[in-house]
Protein backbone atom coordinates (compact mmCIF):
# COMPACT_ATOMS: atom_id res chain seq x y z
CA UNK A 1 0.00 0.00 0.00
CA UNK A 2 1.32 3.46 -1.02
CA UNK A 3 2.48 6.11 1.60
CA UNK A 4 -1.00 7.97 -0.11
CA UNK A 5 -3.15 4.94 0.53
CA UNK A 6 -2.36 4.15 3.50
CA UNK A 7 -2.92 8.03 5.51
CA UNK A 8 -6.30 7.82 2.64
CA UNK A 9 -5.28 11.00 1.01
CA UNK A 10 -6.85 12.34 -1.98
CA UNK A 11 -4.09 15.57 -2.57
CA UNK A 12 -0.56 14.72 -3.00
CA UNK A 13 0.30 17.81 -0.85
CA UNK A 14 1.65 17.69 3.02
CA UNK A 15 1.08 21.27 4.78
CA UNK A 16 4.91 21.51 7.08
CA UNK A 17 4.71 21.66 10.32
CA UNK A 18 6.45 25.38 10.94
CA UNK A 19 6.37 25.37 14.56
CA UNK A 20 5.11 28.40 15.68
CA UNK A 21 3.31 29.11 12.47
CA UNK A 22 1.28 26.26 11.90
CA UNK A 23 -1.99 25.94 14.37
CA UNK A 24 -4.38 22.83 15.06
CA UNK A 25 -6.94 24.97 12.54
CA UNK A 26 -4.67 24.59 9.64
CA UNK A 27 -3.52 21.06 9.94
CA UNK A 28 -7.31 20.05 10.19
CA UNK A 29 -8.51 22.08 7.76
CA UNK A 30 -5.47 20.89 5.51
CA UNK A 31 -7.05 17.50 6.46
CA UNK A 32 -10.17 17.63 5.47
CA UNK A 33 -9.70 19.24 2.48
CA UNK A 34 -7.71 15.49 1.45
CA UNK A 35 -4.20 16.57 1.73
CA UNK A 36 -1.83 15.96 4.93
CA UNK A 37 -1.72 18.71 7.87
CA UNK A 38 0.73 18.80 10.12
CA UNK A 39 1.38 20.27 13.07
CA UNK A 40 5.01 21.07 15.23
CA UNK A 41 5.41 20.39 18.80
CA UNK A 42 9.06 20.46 18.85
CA UNK A 43 9.10 24.25 20.30
CA UNK A 44 6.56 22.90 22.96
CA UNK A 45 6.68 20.32 26.27
CA UNK A 46 4.94 16.97 26.35
CA UNK A 47 1.99 18.59 27.85
CA UNK A 48 1.53 21.49 25.39
CA UNK A 49 1.80 18.78 22.85
CA UNK A 50 -0.66 16.79 24.27
CA UNK A 51 -2.85 20.24 24.08
CA UNK A 52 -2.14 20.53 20.26
CA UNK A 53 -3.27 17.03 19.48
CA UNK A 54 -6.10 17.09 21.17
CA UNK A 55 -7.44 20.21 19.68
CA UNK A 56 -6.38 18.59 16.12
CA UNK A 57 -8.26 15.74 16.90
CA UNK A 58 -10.92 17.78 18.20
CA UNK A 59 -10.97 19.79 14.63
CA UNK A 60 -10.86 16.38 12.06
CA UNK A 61 -11.39 12.57 12.45
CA UNK A 62 -8.62 13.00 9.49
CA UNK A 63 -4.65 11.51 9.80
CA UNK A 64 -2.83 14.16 10.29
CA UNK A 65 1.36 14.56 11.28
CA UNK A 66 3.30 15.52 14.75
CA UNK A 67 6.63 16.94 13.80
CA UNK A 68 9.27 16.55 16.70
CA UNK A 69 12.59 17.88 16.51
CA UNK A 70 15.80 15.62 17.00
CA UNK A 71 18.35 17.94 17.59
CA UNK A 72 22.00 17.41 19.14
CA UNK A 73 22.17 18.24 23.00
CA UNK A 74 23.74 21.99 22.43
CA UNK A 75 27.29 22.35 23.69
CA UNK A 76 27.27 25.40 26.19
CA UNK A 77 29.71 27.21 25.74
CA UNK A 78 29.51 30.68 28.72
CA UNK A 79 31.98 32.32 27.31
CA UNK A 80 30.70 32.31 23.61
CA UNK A 81 27.61 33.19 24.44
CA UNK A 82 28.36 35.76 26.72
CA UNK A 83 30.20 37.63 24.28
CA UNK A 84 27.06 36.71 21.72
CA UNK A 85 24.82 38.57 24.15
CA UNK A 86 27.42 41.40 24.41
CA UNK A 87 27.21 41.52 20.44
CA UNK A 88 23.68 41.99 20.63
CA UNK A 89 23.17 44.50 23.66
CA UNK A 90 23.48 47.35 20.81
CA UNK A 91 20.51 46.18 19.12
CA UNK A 92 18.46 45.89 22.47
CA UNK A 93 19.46 49.43 23.46
CA UNK A 94 18.45 50.92 20.45
CA UNK A 95 14.63 49.49 21.03
CA UNK A 96 14.89 50.77 24.58
CA UNK A 97 15.51 47.34 25.79
CA UNK A 98 17.75 45.23 27.93
CA UNK A 99 19.54 42.19 26.62
CA UNK A 100 19.26 38.85 29.03
CA UNK A 101 21.82 38.58 31.39
CA UNK A 102 21.99 34.66 30.51
CA UNK A 103 20.49 31.71 27.49
CA UNK A 104 19.02 29.02 28.32
CA UNK A 105 18.02 25.53 26.31
CA UNK A 106 14.63 26.65 25.19
CA UNK A 107 13.59 23.42 23.09
CA UNK A 108 14.44 19.85 24.37
CA UNK A 109 15.06 17.40 21.87
CA UNK A 110 12.94 14.58 21.28
CA UNK A 111 16.02 12.26 21.19
CA UNK A 112 16.19 12.61 25.02
CA UNK A 113 12.46 13.65 26.37
CA UNK A 114 10.99 10.44 27.43
CA UNK A 115 7.90 12.74 28.92
CA UNK A 116 7.10 14.00 24.62
CA UNK A 117 7.47 10.08 24.07
CA UNK A 118 5.39 8.42 26.48
CA UNK A 119 2.86 11.48 25.76
CA UNK A 120 2.89 10.39 22.06
CA UNK A 121 2.31 6.92 22.79
CA UNK A 122 -0.79 7.03 24.30
CA UNK A 123 -2.68 8.73 22.03
CA UNK A 124 -0.48 7.91 18.93
CA UNK A 125 -0.95 10.40 16.05
CA UNK A 126 -1.12 9.04 12.21
CA UNK A 127 1.95 10.15 11.24
CA UNK A 128 4.86 11.79 13.40
CA UNK A 129 8.35 13.28 11.61
CA UNK A 130 11.23 13.99 12.98
CA UNK A 131 13.35 16.80 11.54
CA UNK A 132 17.16 17.49 12.43
CA UNK A 133 17.82 14.10 13.16
CA UNK A 134 16.94 11.36 14.27
CA UNK A 135 15.87 9.37 17.26
CA UNK A 136 17.04 6.05 18.69
CA UNK A 137 16.25 2.46 17.97
CA UNK A 138 14.15 2.06 20.66
CA UNK A 139 11.85 5.27 20.09
CA UNK A 140 11.49 4.16 16.53
CA UNK A 141 10.17 0.87 17.23
CA UNK A 142 7.50 1.86 20.05
CA UNK A 143 6.17 4.73 17.26
CA UNK A 144 6.41 2.36 14.69
CA UNK A 145 4.71 -0.48 17.06
CA UNK A 146 1.68 2.39 18.02
CA UNK A 147 0.95 2.12 14.47
CA UNK A 148 2.60 5.37 13.66
CA UNK A 149 3.93 6.49 10.27
CA UNK A 150 7.32 7.60 10.47
CA UNK A 151 8.87 10.85 8.61
CA UNK A 152 12.48 12.81 8.24
CA UNK A 153 13.80 15.50 6.57
CA UNK A 154 17.30 14.38 4.84
CA UNK A 155 19.28 17.34 3.00
CA UNK A 156 21.35 14.63 1.42
CA UNK A 157 21.88 11.06 0.31
CA UNK A 158 23.47 9.67 3.37
CA UNK A 159 20.97 11.24 5.71
CA UNK A 160 18.07 9.84 3.88
CA UNK A 161 19.99 6.33 3.60
CA UNK A 162 20.28 6.79 7.28
CA UNK A 163 16.72 7.11 7.42
CA UNK A 164 16.11 3.97 5.58
CA UNK A 165 18.14 1.97 8.03
CA UNK A 166 16.54 3.10 11.01
CA UNK A 167 12.92 2.14 9.64
CA UNK A 168 11.84 5.41 8.56
CA UNK A 169 8.54 4.62 6.16
CA UNK A 170 9.21 7.97 3.46
CA UNK A 171 11.87 10.60 3.44
CA UNK A 172 11.33 14.53 2.92
CA UNK A 173 14.13 15.74 0.36
CA UNK A 174 14.41 18.95 2.15
CA UNK A 175 16.30 21.25 -0.65
CA UNK A 176 18.23 24.30 -0.19
CA UNK A 177 15.44 26.27 -1.94
CA UNK A 178 13.27 25.70 1.60
CA UNK A 179 12.16 27.69 4.24
CA UNK A 180 12.67 28.24 7.24
CA UNK A 181 15.44 25.49 9.23
CA UNK A 182 18.26 23.11 7.07
CA UNK A 183 17.24 19.87 8.14
CA UNK A 184 20.73 18.75 8.46
CA UNK A 185 21.78 16.13 11.24
CA UNK A 186 24.94 18.22 11.68
CA UNK A 187 24.55 21.68 11.31
CA UNK A 188 28.50 22.30 11.30
CA UNK A 189 29.14 19.90 8.09
CA UNK A 190 29.36 21.38 5.02
CA UNK A 191 26.43 21.85 3.37
CA UNK A 192 25.47 20.49 -0.15
CA UNK A 193 22.96 23.06 -0.74
CA UNK A 194 21.15 20.38 -3.28
CA UNK A 195 18.48 21.64 -4.83
CA UNK A 196 14.88 20.06 -4.36
CA UNK A 197 15.11 18.98 -7.93
CA UNK A 198 18.09 17.04 -8.04
CA UNK A 199 17.73 16.09 -4.46
CA UNK A 200 14.36 14.29 -5.32
CA UNK A 201 15.82 12.48 -8.00
CA UNK A 202 18.66 11.62 -6.58
CA UNK A 203 16.82 10.36 -3.34
CA UNK A 204 14.50 8.54 -5.87
CA UNK A 205 16.62 6.61 -7.94
CA UNK A 206 19.63 5.87 -4.40
CA UNK A 207 17.25 6.13 -1.44
CA UNK A 208 14.93 3.07 -1.52
CA UNK A 209 12.28 4.91 0.50
CA UNK A 210 9.47 6.98 -0.60
CA UNK A 211 10.22 10.67 -1.54
CA UNK A 212 8.19 13.78 -0.26
CA UNK A 213 10.00 16.88 -2.27
CA UNK A 214 10.00 19.88 -0.44
CA UNK A 215 11.62 23.51 -1.35
CA UNK A 216 10.18 26.22 -2.96
CA UNK A 217 6.84 24.73 -4.18
CA UNK A 218 4.04 26.90 -4.30
CA UNK A 219 1.67 26.55 -6.67
CA UNK A 220 -0.56 22.95 -8.45
CA UNK A 221 2.28 22.97 -10.71
CA UNK A 222 4.87 22.87 -8.95
CA UNK A 223 2.89 19.80 -7.31
CA UNK A 224 3.07 18.21 -10.40
CA UNK A 225 6.51 19.03 -11.28
CA UNK A 226 7.59 16.91 -7.61
CA UNK A 227 5.19 14.22 -8.94
CA UNK A 228 7.07 13.96 -12.26
CA UNK A 229 10.34 13.93 -10.61
CA UNK A 230 9.03 10.54 -8.92
CA UNK A 231 8.13 12.01 -5.29
CA UNK A 232 4.94 10.50 -3.77
CA UNK A 233 4.08 14.01 -2.33
CA UNK A 234 5.07 17.54 -2.47
CA UNK A 235 6.06 19.33 1.17
CA UNK A 236 4.88 23.15 1.45
CA UNK A 237 5.31 25.44 3.71
CA UNK A 238 5.38 28.83 2.75
CA UNK A 239 2.37 28.42 0.70
CA UNK A 240 0.60 28.38 3.66
CA UNK A 241 2.26 31.32 6.06
CA UNK A 242 -0.68 33.47 4.35
CA UNK A 243 -3.33 31.16 5.31
CA UNK A 244 -6.16 33.07 8.03
CA UNK A 245 -5.48 30.08 10.45
CA UNK A 246 -1.70 30.28 9.60
CA UNK A 247 -0.29 32.29 13.68
CA UNK A 248 2.09 34.38 11.72
CA UNK A 249 1.76 37.67 13.23
CA UNK A 250 0.78 41.15 11.22
CA UNK A 251 4.80 41.87 10.61
CA UNK A 252 5.59 38.45 9.13
CA UNK A 253 2.47 38.25 6.89
CA UNK A 254 3.54 42.34 5.60
CA UNK A 255 6.78 41.38 4.97
CA UNK A 256 6.12 37.67 3.25
CA UNK A 257 3.59 40.28 0.95
CA UNK A 258 6.78 42.90 0.77
CA UNK A 259 9.70 43.26 -1.23
CA UNK A 260 11.41 41.27 1.19
CA UNK A 261 10.00 37.69 -0.21
CA UNK A 262 11.83 38.29 -2.89
CA UNK A 263 15.76 37.97 -0.88
CA UNK A 264 15.29 35.21 0.94
CA UNK A 265 18.60 34.74 2.91
CA UNK A 266 20.07 31.81 4.92
CA UNK A 267 20.96 32.85 8.32
CA UNK A 268 22.20 31.56 11.61
CA UNK A 269 22.05 34.45 14.11
CA UNK A 270 18.07 33.51 15.11
CA UNK A 271 18.33 30.42 16.08
CA UNK A 272 22.22 29.19 15.50
CA UNK A 273 21.25 26.82 13.18
CA UNK A 274 20.96 27.40 9.52
CA UNK A 275 17.42 29.02 8.51
CA UNK A 276 16.07 30.78 5.53
CA UNK A 277 14.31 33.73 6.07
CA UNK A 278 12.87 36.88 4.97
CA UNK A 279 15.67 39.36 4.49
CA UNK A 280 15.10 41.73 7.61
CA UNK A 281 17.03 43.71 10.27
CA UNK A 282 18.39 41.00 11.94
CA UNK A 283 19.67 39.01 8.63
CA UNK A 284 21.28 42.54 8.27
CA UNK A 285 22.93 42.97 11.26
CA UNK A 286 24.25 39.49 10.83
CA UNK A 287 25.90 40.28 8.19
CA UNK A 288 27.81 43.15 10.07
CA UNK A 289 28.59 41.07 12.89
CA UNK A 290 31.57 38.80 13.41
CA UNK A 291 30.44 37.38 17.14
CA UNK A 292 29.54 33.66 16.30
CA UNK A 293 25.89 32.53 18.02
CA UNK A 294 26.01 29.74 20.47
CA UNK A 295 24.83 26.40 19.20
CA UNK A 296 20.86 25.82 18.71
CA UNK A 297 18.78 26.65 20.73
CA UNK A 298 20.68 28.57 23.02
CA UNK A 299 21.06 31.30 20.50
CA UNK A 300 17.09 31.19 19.51
CA UNK A 301 16.55 32.44 23.79
CA UNK A 302 18.80 35.42 22.37
CA UNK A 303 16.88 35.45 19.36
CA UNK A 304 13.49 35.65 20.71
CA UNK A 305 14.07 37.95 23.35
CA UNK A 306 15.43 40.43 21.14
CA UNK A 307 12.09 40.21 18.75
CA UNK A 308 9.96 39.99 21.50
CA UNK A 309 11.82 43.97 23.10
CA UNK A 310 11.40 44.91 18.85
CA UNK A 311 7.97 43.79 18.41
CA UNK A 312 6.85 45.80 22.07
CA UNK A 313 7.92 49.05 20.06
CA UNK A 314 5.79 48.48 16.94
CA UNK A 315 9.36 46.72 15.33
CA UNK A 316 9.24 43.85 13.20
CA UNK A 317 12.03 43.26 11.73
CA UNK A 318 13.77 41.08 14.12
CA UNK A 319 11.26 38.25 13.95
CA UNK A 320 11.74 34.41 12.11
CA UNK A 321 9.81 35.10 9.43
CA UNK A 322 10.84 31.76 7.81
CA UNK A 323 10.50 31.34 4.16
CA UNK A 324 11.72 29.62 1.11
CA UNK A 325 12.62 31.20 -2.16
CA UNK A 326 9.42 30.80 -3.59
CA UNK A 327 7.94 33.13 -1.26
CA UNK A 328 7.25 36.13 -3.99
CA UNK A 329 4.18 33.31 -5.51
CA UNK A 330 2.25 32.87 -1.76
CA UNK A 331 -1.28 33.91 -1.85
CA UNK A 332 -3.68 34.52 0.63
CA UNK A 333 -6.47 32.39 0.96
CA UNK A 334 -7.84 30.21 3.54
CA UNK A 335 -6.18 26.79 3.87
CA UNK A 336 -9.02 24.45 2.25
CA UNK A 337 -9.41 26.89 -0.71
CA UNK A 338 -5.66 26.85 -1.32
CA UNK A 339 -5.73 23.17 -1.16
CA UNK A 340 -8.61 23.09 -3.25
CA UNK A 341 -6.31 25.68 -6.11
CA UNK A 342 -3.50 23.54 -6.13
CA UNK A 343 -5.71 20.35 -6.87
CA UNK A 344 -7.13 22.89 -10.13
CA UNK A 345 -3.47 23.78 -11.19
CA UNK A 346 -2.47 20.52 -10.83
CA UNK A 347 -5.16 19.54 -14.40
CA UNK A 348 -4.08 22.50 -15.55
Amino acid sequence: MSLIDRLDLTVPVIQAPMAGVSTPQMAAAVSDAGALGSIGVGATDADGAGRMIAETRALTDRSFNVNLFVHATPRRDLAREAAWLQALTPQFAALDAVAPASLGVIYRSFADDDAMLARLLADPPAVVSFHFGLPDAARIRALRAAGCLLLATATTLDEALACKTAGVDAVVAQGWEAGGHRGMFDPDAEDSRLGAMALTRLLVARAGLPVIAAGGIMDGRGVRAALDLGAVAAQMGTAFVACPESAADAGYRAALAGEAAHHTTMTRAISGRPARCLANRFTAWEAMTKAVPPDYPVAYDAGKALNAAAKAVGEFGFGAQWAGQGAPLARTLPAADLIATLVAEMDV
